[in-house]
């Protein structure tokens, strides 16, 4: 996958923590501001066929655009 940096605004790495039947995974802090991501909002995530993942914030219904008929990222 090629990567245009000229649209990138982070990049970093953290790990995974899998502790019985639960998977937790950080969101760095940078992006968490970022993205203004409180307590109880939801991500998405989005695995393509080539392995490549995406994850984006799901916009609340209110911040969404009414009748776009296109889904928010």
């Amino acid at each position: 996958m090629e990567i245009d940096l000229d649209n990138v605004a982070y990049i970093g790495e953290t790990s995974v923590s899998i502790r019985s039947s639960r998977r937790r995974i950080t969101i760095p802090n940078e992006i968490v501001e970022e993205l203004n991501i409180y307590d109880g909002d939801k991500v998405r995530w989005v695995l393509f066929n080539d392995g490549n993942l995406s994850i984006s914030k799901v916009k609340p219904p209110h911040e969404s655009s009414a009748g776009s008929g296109k889904p928010e990222l």
